[in-house]
């Protein structure tokens, strides 16, 4: 049984955007290149750029559902952010912090801890995982919560890298501990993902208006994709199949 990707998506610095890309190529023990290469840390933490840390340790839409509304486009060292009630933003994560952080001050609310600066993790994307992951995300599972919230509902709420059709509904969650091949490359399957109040959060507005937990909680979980990490890499692209090994 197989399936085939539909999309791709890489998130340049953690839980600030998304952007749609047709093909990448992956580097055995490494995140999607370009994918949570920053991430913005709060006044309350103490996180630095000197080791992998926590995602409590972050702005992050669990707790600022706006952002769940940002996309996102790489360009070399340059970020460009769109919001809807926000003017587009370029700069550079390394240098113009000011400038990220004044644009994203609106967009936080005012309980909760500020934005204080941009850190990268060295060597690696910022994941949620303690591992370098890539994200992987079934349209079947996406479609069954659809169906039992009444609802459509974007993909982007899930904020995963890799998505395929052509599988039943769950198929991903039995993959734990299997290598899957997509094009070139071969991932093996570490974890289930389980889901946050981000995904409460329409990526269109900032507004949490779907309620994805409670419909995720009807199948005694609160699940939704799979973590893997990269054996082999190598280039996948839209359209490639996707074997179970």
């Amino acid at each position: 049984m197989t399936g085939a990707i539909t999309s791709i998506w890489r998130h340049p610095i953690k839980s600030h955007g998304r952007e749609s890309l047709d093909d990448v190529t992956l580097i055995p023990g490494q995140t999607m290149p370009g994918d949570r290469v920053w991430a913005v840390a709060h006044e309350a933490s103490k996180a630095d750029s000197s080791e992998w840390v926590p995602c409590a340790n972050f702005s992050r839409g669990a707790k600022a559902p706006q952002l769940m509304a940002i996309s996102a486009r790489l360009e070399g060292d340059t970020v460009t952010l769109s919001h809807p009630k926000q003017p587009d933003l370029s700069f550079d994560p390394e240098t113009q912090q000011d400038m990220f952080l004044s644009w994203v001050k609106p967009l936080m609310p005012a309980d909760r801890a500020a934005s204080a600066r941009i850190i990268r993790a060295p060597g690696r994307g910022m994941t949620d995982s303690d591992f370098p992951s890539i994200s992987l995300c079934n349209m079947a599972s996406h479609r069954a919560v659809e169906q039992k919230l009444g609802q459509n509902l974007s993909i982007n709420r899930w904020r995963g890298n890799i998505w395929f059709d052509g599988l039943p509904l769950w198929e991903e969650f039995d993959w734990r501990g299997r290598d899957i091949r997509i094009g070139e490359t071969l991932l093996r399957v570490r974890e289930r993902i389980t889901r946050c109040l981000a995904t409460t959060a329409n990526p269109e507005t900032g507004e949490r208006d779907a309620d994805t937990l409670g419909a995720l909680s009807a199948w005694d979980h609160q699940d939704f994709g799979v973590y893997a990490e990269v054996i082999e890499g190598g280039k996948i692209e839209i359209g490639n199949k996707v074997e179970v090994i």
